[in-house]
């Protein structure tokens, strides 16, 4: 978007590209940014958010244009020539998490000794749904740079920039670098467990010398034993559903209540 001294928007244009973005630079100097600050930073880009007065919205979407879908593309670039549309700055954290590359940046920069964005600062606490699950019990691991969600059970692993989630099992000489793992939505008793592995099934969780690396593992997902997942070809992308997995911008993803038997190699 492009505004005037006073911060009122002129010009809105929903993902331009070349010529057409090129002409939405400004003097972000108007916004308080510093001058070199300012030099880096020309464009101005919208969050998504939006606020109306109630009868102005009823207007646009009642009576001006009743067959506009979309704000971003339809509704605001015309009102911009029609009413009073004011930028305001949040000049804060933000991320667009639209792609999986994005999504996984965003949550491991999460584990960070710095991040951009604190879960812990006092004065924005966040709070989230209650789950009522015990603590984590860790045993005789090595855990760097990590998140790690309550209820899980992890036993002489390696985690290292990573983040575990919740009920997540992981079992003897468990490697993760750069994963995250969403965890499950149940528990397998031990009986249900050792009986799974007895007929040579995989339970939830991850099993005993599995490696990952910079990887994404989807809730239920059940990873065997002496699994290898670290896209050493370098792939950037790949369907492989009836596998149990994807690669999105190199990123493995094991899809939700996937599979992936023992030796496995991705």
């Amino acid at each position: 978007m492009k505004i005037d001294q006073t911060g009122r928007i002129v010009h809105f244009a929903e993902k331009p590209k070349g010529s057409d973005l090129h002409a939405m630079q400004i003097d972000t100097t108007l916004l308080g940014l510093p001058e070199k600050e300012a030099m880096a930073n020309p464009y101005i880009a919208s969050m998504g958010v939006y606020v109306f007065q109630t009868e102005v919205l009823r207007e646009l979407l009642d009576g001006k244009y009743p067959s506009s879908n979309d704000f971003g593309s339809e509704i605001i670039p015309s009102a911009v020539g029609e009413h009073n549309v004011q930028a305001y700055l949040f000049n804060d954290y933000w991320e667009d998490i639209g792609t999986i590359k994005s999504f996984f940046d965003a949550n491991l920069a999460l584990t960070e000794q710095s991040p951009k964005f604190k879960f812990y600062d006092p004065k924005t606490p966040f709070y989230i749904s209650a789950r009522f699950l015990p603590p984590t019990k860790v045993d005789k691991c090595k855990i760097v740079d990590s998140i790690i969600s309550h209820g899980c059970f992890i036993h002489e692993c390696s985690i290292e920039h990573s983040i575990v989630g919740i009920r997540s099992r992981l079992e003897s000489s468990v490697e993760f670098q750069d994963t995250m793992v969403m965890g499950a939505d149940y528990y397998q008793t031990e009986s249900e467990i050792a009986s799974l592995l007895a007929e040579g099934k995989v339970p939830v969780g991850v099993g005993q010398n599995t490696k990952i690396r910079n990887c994404t593992i989807d809730k239920n997902a059940k990873i065997g034993r002496d699994v290898i997942i670290t896209n050493k070809d370098g792939v950037d992308e790949a369907d492989r559903p009836n596998d149990g997995f994807y690669i999105r911008s190199g990123i493995p993803v094991i899809l939700k209540n996937a599979t992936i038997k023992d030796g496995m190699v991705i």
